[in-house]
């Protein structure tokens, strides 16, 4: 579940006061981070033996209309996935792929009656030249296909020399609002049946630019406005379901919460807010539940409303001269990390979900570590994402909630605001590395960094759960 922001800042009277201070550098930590880009799909023959298992996409084209457009999303999807050593073949007949008299092994009764077919030629079937791909590396090659009006993708076992799963599918038309993501569905199959865990193809992430939301797919494509209102938006987080997200939108001068509809766009303001600024809105997984951040001449600090019934306002925590703000919700909903500035600079703490048992949960050095924001609870409940001020510029952390340890993943530019994928090992996130603020994507198993959107002036990403369904979004 993606938790959203507010850029970072505390906020008093309306007036948002920036709560980022100076800072000394921290603890000394290990960075993962790269300073290497990769942009796409891998050309040429890579393998690392015993790093990832190696995958093959079968050089085929035609097959129908729009179907070579599926080939590439899921190619993409399988690299951007960061699960496979994508092995690149020549198409053609520049290499012999078929294997004469080797018939798979779950379709001997249907084999090829030519040895010298291009790699996709009888793949459906089973009919691999097997020993040749297991000699270039590959420990799985996927085929796309249609037959009909269904679209086939059958992922080949290698080292099995048979056939594990083939996976159909009725795609939309190529032009149809859904097309895209039925795609994207169908690459996180294939990651499935080879994996045994679903991939991250059919999810999007929000963002915030120029005052309005915006949606994005994971691969970079298909961006799309999603605001319905003019007035400016901060603050998108998803619902566990994907259906829906919250938002804040300042109207004279106060911030009020609304739910969108992601299918048809319709909106609804969340009761008992907008008296005062209220902003950073975070679904509980049951999204029965929905804690935020409020600010008032008192101070600011969270509270909870039932937004399966529209009320119950709940004060959760009493600031006393601190601020409380940006909360992320535990995958189980039983506890809520948030940042406190209790400490002098803010700080990431927990507590449990009804406001009990608060304290600190990230550690710090007081006097050489810097300030701690926008804190997100990872899906698998491992790890809290969040960044911190290192040497007066934003770097990303991890938490490792078992042992309340840190890592530092980022060292190059200012990077701030991650937000995780479905699969707790990817995390969207700003950086001005390139020059200007864009989004990125970290693999935190590989180090790999590539970029999301490279249009300036994004900021508070905010990663959806896997959607089982592509809803049409119209402002």
């Amino acid at each position: 579940m993606a938790v959203q922001r507010f850029g970072g800042w505390a906020v008093r009277a309306c007036v948002a006061a920036v709560v980022f201070l100076t800072a000394q550098p921290p603890n000394r930590l290990t960075a993962q981070d790269t300073s290497a880009i990769d942009r796409g799909v891998r050309i040429g023959i890579i393998y690392r033996p015993g790093v990832r298992p190696g995958l093959v996409m079968l050089p085929r084209t035609g097959g129908g209309v729009g179907l070579d457009t599926v080939r590439a999303i899921v190619a993409r999807d399988l690299d951007y996935s960061d699960r496979f050593e994508i092995i690149t073949l020549p198409g053609g007949d520049s290499i012999r792929l078929a294997a004469s008299g080797t018939p798979s092994r779950t379709t001997t009764s249907r084999r090829s009656s030519s040895s010298g077919m291009s790699g996709g030629a009888r793949a459906a079937s089973g009919t691999l030249n097997y020993p040749l791909y297991q000699a270039l590396g590959a420990d799985f090659a996927l085929d796309i296909t249609r037959v009909g009006d269904t679209t086939l993708a059958t992922l080949h076992d290698i080292a099995a020399a048979g056939i594990r799963r083939t996976v159909r599918a009725n795609l939309p038309r190529p032009g149809d609002p859904d097309f895209r993501q039925a795609v994207h569905r169908l690459a996180d199959q294939a990651v499935q049946a080879a994996l045994g865990a679903p991939g991250i193809g059919a999810t999007r992430v929000l963002f915030v630019r120029d005052g309005k939301v915006y949606q994005i797919d994971q691969d970079g494509a298909d961006q799309k406005l999603v605001s319905s209102t003019d007035r400016q938006a901060m603050s998108p987080a998803w619902a566990a379901d994907g259906r829906r997200f919250a938002y804040m939108e300042f109207q004279a001068g106060k911030g009020w919460l609304y739910l969108q509809e992601m299918a048809t766009g319709k909106r609804i303001p969340v009761s008992t807010t907008g008296t005062a600024l209220d902003f950073t809105p975070a679904f509980s997984p049951d999204q029965q539940t929905m804690v935020f951040s409020r600010a008032t001449e008192e101070g600011t600090d969270l509270y909870s409303i039932n937004v399966k019934n529209n009320c119950c306002l709940r004060r959760l925590t009493v600031g006393r001269f601190s601020d409380n703000l940006s909360p992320t919700f535990s995958p189980d909903g039983q506890r809520i990390a948030f940042v406190s500035t209790r400490p002098g600079l803010p700080q990431i703490y927990v507590m449990a979900a009804d406001g009990t048992d608060q304290q600190l949960f990230a550690p710090f050095d007081y006097g050489v570590t810097g300030s701690s924001n926008a804190p997100e609870w990872s899906p698998d409940g491992q790890s809290v994402a969040f960044h911190r001020d290192v040497a007066g510029t934003l770097q990303v952390f991890v938490l490792d909630v078992r042992t309340r340890t840190v890592r530092q993943l980022t060292s190059v530019g200012r990077n701030e605001d991650p937000t995780w994928a479905p699969d707790s090992r990817h995390l969207a996130f700003v950086s001005d590395r390139s020059g200007y603020r864009q989004l990125w994507i970290i693999d935190l198993d590989t180090g790999r960094i590539r970029p999301l959107l490279q249009q300036s002036g994004a900021r508070l990403p905010a990663w959806s759960p896997r959607l089982s369904e592509a809803p049409s979004t119209t402002p």
